[in-house]
């Protein structure tokens, strides 16, 4: 369970130089401090900062960061911080039945029991397992379509939306706009699978001031930070110390709207509106346009139904039952065989048992905090960066790059430029093109 806190301090000032770029400063002090519409800092998301011990244990995993321990003995990512109490308790039981059976009287039962439950357990694991991992596919190719999507969407309309001549400063922020809150629905989509249902958080904040959403004015402001009790809880796995993820999505104090649904509204009217005025003429392109924001809600439903279809609480409770009865009859059918070593063999096997069926619980939502959950901040970036490096690219560039002297036509069969090669006629560069796959391709030696 991720360290959910209320309490999301304040990013410091960042100290700059007079020698950097102004531009480079002014993005560094929109960044390093969110404010609100009423001039007040606003705290950024849970996830964004934690203790440097706190993060160790709370994810998701930066895929970019190498490990060179070996798998077996790595801690980050694993569930052995979920297991120390549920194994201790379980070393000690073995321990007490143990020595019972030792010492005192045999309380040990026929072995057959091991073989019919174990059948049982094993299967209800696996369809536990099965089931979480499916659930964590599915998210996460959510997300990949959503990656796909928005570089589509975004490409499609800044290249082929024309910018009129009288008013083309206006078109082209427009067009800026527009991409603009492509990457806000993603940032947005984000906070919604993790119940963060306000806008004043420090990536989403700036994205939004401008469009009308109604979660603008449902922003709290009443944080507390989680007790060390309470964070020692959440490692350690117990119940008693998990707080309802839904707490602020269930009380709120003014409507919270639908953030990214609203994002999308607003992507549909500009479509409309560059349709309108006839700066998007070709109808295969206004077809493409409206079916790619199509896709961006189908996106934003699946998501919503992997987070609100979890496994039905029967089976839950059902396999957690079964799992703990195996578990606490095992040491009673391995005392006549193992004596003493009934302890570490339960304790083993109590490791193994909960071991998968705490993964299970911790994937079935993959877009939480849990270190093994999806990384959506660095999918969230990742769209961010597709798209300013597709703005990035002037619309009309094309002539520009085709008649550079460093395009190399024909290479590897020759390394003349366009223009050395505009002066060829067009009978001499097809001989050239047809010559070029017998260079190209390899004949095989007789």
């Amino acid at each position: 369970m991720p360290l959910r806190s209320n309490t999301l301090p304040t990013p410091l000032p960042v100290s700059r130089s007079s020698s950097q770029n102004p531009f480079k400063e002014e993005a560094v002090e929109m960044t390093s401090s969110v404010k609100s519409l009423d001039g007040e800092t606003q705290p950024p998301s849970a996830h964004d900062h934690h203790g440097e011990v706190d993060s160790y244990f709370t994810g998701p995993r930066d895929l970019s960061h190498h490990s060179r321990w070996p798998t077996f003995l790595r801690i980050h990512g694993s569930v052995l911080p979920r297991m120390v109490l549920p194994i201790a308790f379980v070393a000690a039981w073995s321990t007490a039945i143990t020595a019972v059976a030792v010492l005192v009287h045999d309380i040990g039962i026929n072995h057959v029991l091991l073989t019919v439950m174990g059948f049982v357990v094993g299967l209800s694991l696996s369809f536990r397992s099965s089931t979480a991992y499916e659930r964590y596919n599915d998210g996460r190719k959510y997300w990949a379509q959503l990656n796909q999507v928005t570089q589509n969407l975004a490409r499609l309309v800044w290249i082929h939306a024309d910018e009129r001549k009288e008013v083309a400063t206006e078109d082209l922020l427009a067009k800026v706009t527009f991409c603009n809150m492509l990457a806000a629905f993603a940032v947005a989509l984000k906070h919604r699978l993790r119940f963060e249902p306000f806008t004043h958080y420090e990536d989403l904040e700036p994205r939004l001031r401008h469009l009308p959403i109604l979660a603008k004015d449902a922003v709290r402001r009443d944080w507390t930070d989680p007790s060390p009790w309470k964070i020692a809880g959440l490692v350690l796995g117990l119940p008693m110390a998990e707080s309802n993820p839904r707490k602020l999505v269930k009380n709120p104090r003014k409507p919270l709207g639908n953030v990214p649904l609203e994002i999308l509204a607003s992507c549909s009217a500009y479509i409309k509106t560059i349709i309108d005025n006839g700066t998007f003429k070709a109808p295969s392109y206004q077809t493409q346009s409206m079916a790619l924001i199509a896709s961006l809600h189908d996106i934003l439903t699946g998501t919503d139904r992997v987070l609100n279809t979890p496994l039905p609480i029967a089976y839950s409770i059902a396999i957690s039952q079964i799992t703990w009865v195996y578990i606490l009859v095992l040491p009673f059918q391995l005392t006549d065989y193992l004596s003493w070593a009934t302890i570490p063999a339960t304790v083993f096997a109590a490791y193994i048992i909960l071991g998968i069926s705490i993964i299970g619980a911790e994937i079935e939502n993959p877009f939480g905090e849990d270190v093994n959950d999806l990384p959506l901040d660095s999918f969230c970036e990742q769209i961010r960066q597709d798209i300013d490096l597709i703005l990035s690219q002037a619309p009309n560039a094309a002539q520009k790059f085709i008649e550079n002297d460093s395009n190399a036509l024909l290479y590897p069969l020759s390394n003349l430029g366009f223009n050395a090669l505009k002066g060829k006629s067009t009978d001499e560069i097809r001989q050239m093109l047809r010559s070029k796959p017998e260079m190209t391709f390899k004949i095989a030696e007789e």
